[in-house]
């Protein structure tokens, strides 16, 4: 069965995720240059997600949603085990949100330029300057009413388990007292591990499952470490059993 499910991706999954990737990072430029930026930067890549996740057979389970209230923002914080963790949470998050993402995807073909036309926020590392813009333009993406998604620990796993957070996301939710909701991801390393990008996909179970959102508890260093422990602890805590426990992540050195 394993190398019919190769065939298929080959043959049918492959060249329609191609186009899908096409059509969906120019529907999304050209409505984000005519019309609503929120509607078309996050929808028709919702769509895209979901159609990546269905066409390839994978079946994947939503818990928790009833924790998130209507209208408001959330900074959302989840582990990061693989490629797969942008469609779950694009496809299955079930709110409008923007990303925080490594600059390199800037260059992906056509996907880079929709998620510039969409306003998601590259994280640029390259200076100070460069640094403070970033958070600023993230700070104004809250205060904008969005919500944000971030991969705290800012790089995939080399193990299926969690290395450390940085701290970036729990202080622009500090400074701004939104609630940090921790989203945990299973299944995402099971299907593509970094360690086999470019490869076949292996068929796996997905799951999301979204937190109760730790709600402001004051402001300063005290109160962002304990939302950062709570937040991580969560995460941690509904991690499949094989992949419980810290690992160190050499690309977080």
């Amino acid at each position: 069965m394993r190398y019919i499910y190769y065939a298929y991706q080959l043959v049918i999954a492959l060249p329609l995720i191609v186009l899908a990737s096409i059509v969906t990072s120019l529907v999304t430029v050209a409505g984000c240059f005519i019309g609503d930026g929120h509607f078309w930067g996050y929808h028709p890549g919702r769509l895209w997600a979901k159609f990546i996740v269905r066409i390839l057979l994978l079946p994947i389970k939503v818990e928790g949603r009833e924790h998130l209230a209507p209208r408001q923002s959330y900074v959302f914080v989840s582990n990061h085990q693989g490629a797969f963790d942008v469609f779950i949470i694009y496809g299955y998050l079930g709110r409008n949100f923007k990303w925080m993402m490594k600059r390199a995807l800037r260059k992906m073909p056509f996907v880079g330029a929709a998620c510039a036309a969409a306003h998601h926020i590259f994280v640029d590392k390259s200076g100070p300057r460069k640094v403070k813009q970033t958070y600023d333009q993230a700070r104004a993406t809250l205060k904008d009413g969005m919500s944000l998604v971030v991969f705290p620990e800012g790089a995939r796993t080399f193990t299926g388990h969690m290395g450390v957070f940085r701290r970036g996301a729990f202080m622009l939710a500090d400074e701004l007292q939104l609630p940090v909701c921790p989203l945990t991801i299973n299944g995402s390393f099971d299907v593509l591990p970094r360690m086999r990008d470019g490869r076949f996909v292996s068929w796996h179970p997905l799951r999301l499952t979204i937190h109760e959102p730790i709600m402001p508890q004051g402001n300063g260093p005290e109160a962002l470490q304990q939302t950062m422990s709570k937040a991580y602890d969560a995460i941690m805590e509904s991690l499949d059993e094989q992949y419980k426990g810290f690992r160190e992540n050499p690309d977080q050195k």
